[in-house]
């Protein structure tokens, strides 16, 4: 019952019921509301904090807390689908992420990379333009995705396709946005190519180089629009 409650008070949250800065109502109260005891409603209470939801300001009680502080994967997820501020906010620091894990990944490839890995790569390159040929999001993603994740492989480090696990439906929603607009999909197109080549060559520092511009944004470009 307690994670039931708690997971009521989130999706409040995140529909903006309550915003950041605001006080939860006493525990009386909430007890009253959800016909539960005070002692499930310091339990679900302790699930929201140990998310870092919320936190407990002594003289205000329990307070709402900015999502840029949150540490639940899926809370963010759910506050950035329907937020767009807090989309950009999500997205630049996915963009972050990716660049820490991917440029150390793409440089480890470039020297451990296999002839089917580029293979498997000029494909992935070939079915992304077949599809944003055919304005398929879905399709286009999906090559998207396999392109990227071919390259953590390639890493030859286990432990990098790992740390992708759980930004897994994040990457989705994200590239979704991305990919349908056209220009954005031209200009990963030409970066996955660049990419490609530079993993060909077996060239570590230009590999990382051809990661960085892919990963970083566009001047003037809004995180949550601008790569795929």
């Amino acid at each position: 019952m307690a994670e039931d409650i708690a997971e009521d008070i989130l999706r409040a949250i995140i529909e903006g019921t309550m915003v950041p800065g605001d006080s939860l109502p006493p525990e009386a109260d909430l007890a009253e509301k959800f016909g539960a005891s005070r002692m499930t409603i310091r339990e679900a209470i302790r699930i929201l904090r140990t998310q870092n939801v919320v936190h407990i300001n002594r003289g205000r009680g329990t307070e709402v807390n900015r999502v840029e502080v949150w540490t639940s994967l899926d809370a963010i997820m759910r506050v950035s689908a329907g937020n767009s501020g807090s989309t950009a906010f999500v997205a630049d620091r996915l963009l972050e992420a990716r660049r820490m894990i991917e440029v150390g990944a793409v440089q480890l490839a470039a020297e451990r990379r296999t002839e089917a890995d580029l293979e498997r790569l000029a494909e992935c390159i070939a079915a992304m333009q077949d599809a944003a040929e055919r304005d398929d999001i879905d399709a286009v993603v999906e090559a998207d995705i396999r392109f990227h994740d071919v390259i953590l492989h390639a890493s030859g480090n286990l432990f990098v396709p790992l740390l992708f696990d759980s930004f897994g439906p994040l990457l989705v929603q994200i590239r979704r946005k991305t990919s349908s607009i056209p220009a954005v999909r031209e200009r990963a197109l030409h970066h996955h190519e660049a990419i490609l080549a530079a993993l060909t060559a077996a060239d570590q520092s230009e590999a990382r180089t051809a990661m960085e511009r892919h990963l970083l944004p566009e001047e003037g470009e809004n995180p949550a629009t601008a790569k795929a």
